[in-house]
Formats: C-alpha cells, structure tokens, sequence
C-alpha cells in the first residue's frame, strides 16, 4: 500500500468511526428508552452499516424510491434499531421521530423488526424470520439483470441466521444464475440466541462454505471501515460475493462486549451512562 492510500484509507476511517461512535450512542440510548432489547447485535454491525450508508452505496435520501437505487436489506431482522437510527443519521426520515418513542406508547413503525416496506423510507423488506432476506435479494438481483439496471444488492445476514436451509437454497440459486450484482455480508460476531454459533451449529470453516457454494468469497474485519470498503467496492467477478465480516457482539462497549446476556437485556440507568462515558472518551 502506497503512501497517499494508506493516507486515504486512515482518513476514511477516522471519518467513519466518528459516525459509528454517534450511531453506537442513539442505538444504547433508543434500547434504554424503550426497553428494546437485541442491543448487543445492533452494535455487532453497526459498523458495516456506516459502511454502507456512508461510503458505498448509490442511494439518495429524498428520492428512496429511485427505480436505479442500490437496495440493502438487513436480514438479520432484530438489528432494525441499529437500521433505523443509521437511515435516519443519513436524512431518510427526521431524527426526532426515533426520539419521541418510548416504552409507554410503543414504537410503531420503530418495532424489533423492520416494517414492511412503505411505512418508512429506505426499508427494502420486513425481516425477522431469520433466512428470507437473501431469497429477497437474489429476487431483487434478478429483477435487476432483466430489466438491465446496474443497481448492486446487499443482504446483511447473521452468522447463527446461516442456520436456515433458506440461505443455502438461495446461496445455489444465485451462483448457478451468476448473479454479479448480489453481496451477501454476514455479521459473524460468533453468537446467536442460546448460545455460540460453533456450538449450535457446525458453521466453521464459515468462508469455506460460500466458496464452495461458487461465491467470491473474502473475510474482513467488521470493524475496519477502509478494508470493509475495499472489498465490498471491488469490480465484479462474474459471480455472487459473500464477505464474511468478523465482528464483536456488543462491540463499542467494553462490559457488553462478547457477553450474550445483551443479546435479551437492556441498560439501565448506571449502565447507560457508563456506556456514554466510555463511548465519549473513546471518541
């Protein structure tokens, strides 16, 4: 790596990060709010999220039904908070309509779960049953082939979402259809509900698998937003791509990091504001 790219790549980084540490902020403070829950898989992949929103995909805000928009769907449906608060820091919605909901009078469109698509902008599919979001993509990824439009598809899926045979059908569909235009990122931040994901259910070797499926197939870091944004804006090899992103579940704050009770519980008090405080001085 050249100097001047190492200099881009550093400065990428350290612009993204200021973002992620602000998205990490309103993710903690909605779950503590609103008693959310699933706040420690929300901050898993907010970081792939800033990613995406903030330096990868062709999307415009004021006009989220554009025909030629990329489309990104977050499969791995109980992170929506995570995608909610991203879509609204990227100016698809105000910011104030996340902060006047609370425990009391329920979250409307702003459930667990994203809503179907309609009820807020930039919401590509309602997700939550783990293992639809890629069949939705490589449909979408098709459509676009078809109609001859070069929009890119991008399916966020967990690492214990892999569980569901769904996947893997769509995984087959998508190599044998040489679908270019469709990514597959999964958030393997090594858990899932019950328990670790290599203990649930025999993923490892994870990457292994989707280059056998016929994927072009890479690992990154999670957390790093220069080598996230490098392979996911490589050019096309003629086949689908799956990047398998390693991540740390509650990543950002360190008493919530790699522990699974944060995949059910939300903060109180005490733990909001010293999550706050770590946040700021990490800033």
């Amino acid at each position: 790596m050249t100097g001047a790219v190492a200099d881009r790549s550093q400065n990428l980084h350290h612009d993204l990060q200021g973002v992620a540490t602000t998205l990490r902020k309103r993710i903690i403070e909605f779950s503590a709010r609103t008693k959310t829950p699933h706040l420690a898989s929300c901050l898993s992949c907010a970081d792939i999220l800033v990613a995406y929103y903030f330096a990868i995909l062709r999307i415009d805000p004021d006009n989220p039904s554009d025909d030629g928009r990329d489309r990104f769907i977050l499969s791995k449906g109980h992170a929506a908070p995570a995608l909610f608060q991203t879509l609204a820091m990227a100016g698809f919605y105000p910011e104030s309509m996340l902060n006047e909901v609370d425990h009391h009078t329920g979250g409307g469109v702003f459930g667990e779960h994203p809503p179907a698509p309609g009820h807020l902008p930039g919401i590509e599919a309602a997700t939550g049953s783990l293992g639809h979001g890629l069949p939705i993509g490589v449909g979408m990824a098709l459509a676009g082939r078809l109609k001859h439009r070069d929009y890119r598809v991008d399916v966020l899926v967990g690492d214990g979402e892999c569980n569901e045979g769904s996947i893997w059908e769509a995984a087959m569909l998508a190599a044998a259809q040489g679908l270019a235009n469709l990514t597959v990122i999964v958030d393997y931040n090594k858990w899932q509900a019950t328990g670790r994901s290599r203990d649930v259910m025999a993923l490892d070797p994870l990457a292994d698998k989707w280059r056998a499926f016929q994927w072009d197939t890479h690992e990154v870091d999670g957390h790093d937003f220069a080598e996230m944004v490098d392979i996911l804006t490589r050019p096309v090899t003629g086949r689908p791509r799956a990047v398998i992103a390693h991540t740390v579940k509650g990543k950002g704050v360190s008493f919530m990091e790699d522990d699974n009770n944060w995949h059910y519980r939300t903060p109180n008090p005490d733990e909001l504001g010293a999550a706050m405080q770590e946040l700021d001085v990490g800033q």
